[in-house]
Order: C-alpha cells, then sequence, then structure tokens
C-alpha cells in the first residue's frame, strides 16, 4: 500500500515471508502518516497467528515521537496474543531515537531485514 496523497513523504509495503508479516517504510514518520502506518503493522491477517511482525525501516530518514507511539501500541496489541514486533535496519538518526526513549529495551531491534527473521 502506498500513501497516495504524500508519496514523496512516505511509502509502506506489506509482504509475508515465511509467516511473518515485513512491512517496509521509507520516507518520514510523523503525525501525518500515523494512520497509514498503524494500519500496515496491524493490519487483520488471519493465517498469521499469533501476528509476527518485523518492520523494516532502512528506508527511514525521519521519525518523531509519533512512530514511536505507532510502534509501542503494535508491540502492545500483539503481545497479547504471544506475537511479537522487531524492528530492522534503523538508520543511525532513527535508531538514536529509539534507544534514547528505551524502545529498543521494549522491541528487538536488529541491524538488517535477514537478520529480524532469522532469530
Amino acid at each position: 500500500m502506498d500513501t497516495a496523497d504524500q508519496p514523496e513523504r512516505l511509502s509502506v509495503e506489506q509482504r509475508i515471508v515465511d509467516g511473518v508479516r515485513v512491512v517496509t517504510v521509507q520516507g518520514e514518520i510523523d503525525h501525518d502518516v500515523q494512520d497509514v502506518l498503524s494500519e500496515a503493522l496491524l493490519a487483520r491477517d488471519e493465517t498469521i497467528v499469533p501476528p509476527r511482525i518485523v518492520a523494516d525501516l532502512s528506508g527511514v530518514t525521519f521519525m518523531d515521537s509519533t512512530g514511536i507511539n505507532v510502534f509501542v501500541t503494535a508491540h502492545q496489541a500483539v503481545s497479547d496474543t504471544d506475537g511479537w514486533v522487531r524492528i530492522a535496519g534503523a538508520q543511525e538518526s532513527v535508531l538514536r531515537v529509539l534507544e534514547v526513549v528505551g524502545v529498543d529495551a521494549l522491541i528487538a531491534c536488529h541491524p538488517t531485514l535477514e537478520h529480524a527473521l532469522r532469530i
């Protein structure tokens, strides 16, 4: 799914890899795109039980507290069903935000998508 109204700001694509929803995000994560990101992370797919999600943030150039809230909400939602959320490939500036607020202690952050999928 691509955001048609703001294609230059955010692109979100989903696919299933070995029973894991991979959400690839490119652009900036801020208040204007929170609904698109939330929907992609928490889309109902009855074939994935419990829900397992890897967010590939290698293409994300900016993330504010909105992104933090979306990821924490997704983590809480899937944890209730014994699922998990992992973050992969965050650029240094985005990873720093995740570390400063402690999200990396709640949600595992991996250097690459491949690493997040095989752990």
